[in-house]
């Protein structure tokens, strides 16, 4: 297993530890996602969700891709404990009631009606 660099756990433990992060790999489990998705499952502003995406991408956690006009967010974990993060969510918090209206919101959250281009 790769050793991580003091400055790297640092990263990733700093990432991990927001509520509205947290909440954001969960929806990311089930699929990719754009801002104005995951903004209005977690009612927060782009700008916000938009640095919390900054972090968890900086910490290895999400990788995006370019669709059209859509960035798509995904879980593309680039370090072990960033991995072991993600795997442990579901049996740490999966029942969650919060984690649970989450999961019902991202199967509603349609981008062409949230989205403006």
């Amino acid at each position: 297993m790769k050793r991580l660099s003091i400055q790297e756990l640092d990263k990733i433990i700093k990432a991990s530890a927001d509520i509205n992060r947290v909440r954001i790999l969960k929806m990311l489990k089930d699929k990719k996602m754009c801002v104005c998705e995951i903004a209005a499952v977690l009612a927060i502003t782009q700008p916000s969700v938009s640095r919390h995406l900054k972090k968890l991408k900086d910490a290895g956690f999400i990788e995006s891709e370019n669709e059209g006009l859509w960035t798509n967010y995904f879980l593309c974990p680039q370090n072990p404990f960033a991995v072991t993060v993600i795997e442990k969510l579901d049996s740490w918090i999966g029942t969650d009631k919060t984690i649970t209206d989450d999961q019902k919101a991202v199967r509603k959250a349609d981008r062409g009606r949230l989205c403006c281009p």
